[in-house]
């Protein structure tokens, strides 16, 4: 048995079975904007990966060699990897556990409901406005995406662009700055045809004061403007919370495993 790796051309292959998932990562590699996918066959694929960013989604039936197989691309040296939502998940989990051993940690994450038309401006804009007259809050400019890629915490703000270029191009986020300096931000991690997926975050020390709320805020006014609807995904309940705040709503929990290569 082998797997393969599918061509931009070629996702309708193995789309059906991605079916139903409300997943924008999915969308994205499936409408060929970002990520990767492989399949156990070219033609009839009874199951498939996607791997984007720092995610692996799986579908169909349990394949051993998805889960190994070519799984290190891009040096990375860390996963997240989602089983099905299916009667089949289970099975997956197993088999994700049984690959990577102690190296392997099962976790929750917290889907947020897909709601188009949900957010409130006016609440939005009074978010924004609440920030204190010392701090700045803006778009990501260059000067921004410069200091992304120079602070930790910051870097997965724009880690799936190039240059600047790129990201000025495909995607967008905000910034709160202190004298010039970021401390927090609301950025596009990843981007699909009608939207994109925000990463939200903030320095350590000004964490608590309601620098991200503002982020979050701006950067959902920014979509509305631009025809675009801001995906949420939460790796905590802070985040839920978040989320709640700024007019989302919760879904459910679902199980993931962080993986260390």
């Amino acid at each position: 048995m082998s797997i393969y790796k599918v061509n931009k051309q070629n996702m309708d292959t193995i789309a059906p079975l991605f079916a139903g998932w409300q997943e924008s990562l999915i969308w994205s590699c499936l409408q060929g904007c970002m990520g990767e996918a492989w399949a156990d066959s070219m033609e009839k694929p009874k199951a498939a990966r996607i791997v984007l960013a720092d995610f692996c989604y799986f579908a169909g039936k349990v394949n051993p060699e998805l889960i190994t197989e070519d799984i290190k691309t891009h040096s990375r040296d860390f996963l997240i990897m989602v089983p099905p939502l299916d009667e089949s998940g289970e099975k997956w989990a197993q088999e994700i556990e049984k690959a990577y051993g102690e190296r392997c940690k099962r976790v929750e994450r917290y889907a947020i409901k897909k709601e188009p038309g949900i957010f409130n401006i006016n609440k939005l804009q009074q978010i924004v406005g609440s920030l204190a007259s010392e701090y700045e809050v803006k778009m990501i400019d260059e000067d921004i995406f410069r200091q992304t890629r120079e602070q930790d915490w910051a870097k997965d703000f724009t880690s799936q662009y190039a240059d600047y270029e790129e990201y000025h191009r495909r995607g967008l986020g905000a910034a709160v700055t202190h004298q010039g300096r970021l401390i927090a931000g609301a950025s596009s991690y990843t981007v699909y045809c009608g939207g994109i997926e925000i990463e939200i975050g903030t320095q350590e020390e000004y964490r608590r004061q309601g620098f991200a709320s503002v982020c979050g805020a701006k950067l959902i006014l920014e979509c509305m403007e631009r025809g675009l609807y801001p995906s949420w995904d939460a790796q905590n309940k802070w985040s839920v919370a978040l989320a709640g705040k700024l007019g989302y709503h919760f879904e459910r929990v679902y199980p993931a495993f962080e993986i260390y290569l």
